[in-house]
């Protein structure tokens, strides 16, 4: 590869979560040689697309800043794909990753698509068989999944997922998951938080760190949620909650009308995520309707209770480290109180706890995989 340019790879980032989870790829690519990693931030989180890319020392190449107020599905499939398209036709590069399961990543999928560019999917094959649930996260994963020409799976489940929709194996790579990558990289840089609100407000309290903010959780299930986290402040006089809120204004409003009297309870901006990684390992329990947390929770060995119906990370019950309690106040409160109440109940569960996610190299396996399909296609490397 030595007589050869390298090969331009655009990476496409559009949220906070795949900032966090694309970082250790774009790193690994800038390590290898054969590559030149382009970094394209379509713009659909800004504030926290930067705040999640900053702890790497990453900053987009090209920042397409398409976030507005208020907007919707259609403005961001519509913005993303055309300005997307704008940008490969000016950087003309050998392949394209994208990551997971937002609109900027089945829309960014399209684009490259259009152009005949090869794409590799970044935590392929993951499947609630619901299209409600997440929405639109598992149509986007089926659109993308189905457009994309390399697929990174993150466990032997999400391989199957793939076989079983008729993609080529050999086209198929189980590397494990790259938010585990980025947890164990940010985590070994972690000693104290650099959110004031945390460390000097909690000490060595327990407490309870909670994330909700999908699109199926707002209105009536957060209430839920919120009252939940309410009840049980109540009936644990020593229990905190840390609550960092989703800049939606209709999370927030719920959120705060109901723990924003609550003394014990700390609402926030979203946590930068070194701090994030902090609460994680410190928390006594989480509450989250996040998948990437599900992942992350597993490897910290911390249980998790899940605030979904359903979900496309079974490994996550499987393992022990996840509990799905949808949003029924009932069902939050039985399962929180017993492991709460019960230290050995919560003992166990933590034992139980598995890592089936990855081992942190799976960033490594992606560039590796990517260099020999490249090299073997007949690709040339190219500036552009």
């Amino acid at each position: 590869m030595s007589d050869l340019t390298p090969y331009r790879v655009v990476c496409v980032v559009g949220t906070r979560p795949e900032a966090i989870k694309m970082a250790p790829v774009v790193l690994a690519l800038r390590e290898d040689p054969r590559f030149e990693p382009f970094l394209l931030a379509t713009g659909q989180h800004a504030q926290m697309l930067y705040q999640a890319l900053e702890p790497f020392g990453l900053v987009p190449d090209v920042d397409l800043r398409i976030m507005k107020e208020k907007q919707s599905l259609d403005y961001v499939t519509a913005s993303v794909l055309e300005k997307v398209g704008e940008v490969l036709d000016r950087w003309t590069p050998r392949a394209i990753l994208v990551h997971g399961d937002t609109t900027t990543t089945m829309a960014a999928t399209l684009a490259g698509f259009y152009r005949h560019l090869p794409v590799g999917h970044v935590e392929a094959g993951l499947r609630s068989r619901d299209m409600d649930k997440p929405f639109p996260e598992e149509m986007n994963r089926v659109v993308t999944d189905r457009l994309s020409s390399l697929w990174f799976a993150p466990t032997e489940g999400s391989r199957d997922n793939l076989l079983g929709e008729g993609v080529r194996e050999d086209r198929i790579w189980v590397t494990g998951n790259t938010v585990i990558d980025a947890l164990l990289w940010t985590r070994s840089r972690v000693e104290i938080p650099g959110e004031p609100a945390l460390g000097p407000v909690l000490g060595n309290v327990p407490f309870l760190l909670v994330t909700a903010h999908r699109r199926e959780s707002w209105g009536a299930p957060l209430e839920s949620i919120a009252r939940s986290v309410k009840e049980l402040l109540d009936r644990h006089g020593d229990l905190h909650a840390v609550v960092p809120m989703h800049r939606n204004p209709e999370v927030r409003e719920i959120l705060r009308r109901h723990l924003g009297s609550e003394e014990r309870a700390i609402l926030c901006d979203p946590l930068d995520y070194p701090d994030f990684v902090w609460a994680m390992s410190r928390a006594r329990l989480i509450l989250s309707d996040s998948g990437g947390v599900q992942e992350e929770a597993s490897a910290l060995r911390k249980p998790v209770l899940i605030l979904r119906e359903v979900t496309e990370r079974p490994e996550a019950l499987t393992s022990g480290s996840g509990i799905l309690v949808g949003t029924s106040e009932e069902r939050i409160l039985q399962t929180a109180g017993g492991l709460l109440q019960d230290s050995a109940a919560y003992e166990t569960l933590q034992q139980r706890c598995g890592t089936p996610f990855g081992d942190g190299k799976a960033s490594e396996r992606i560039a590796e995989a990517l260099g020999t399909f490249l090299t073997q296609s007949g690709i040339k490397g190219c500036r552009g």
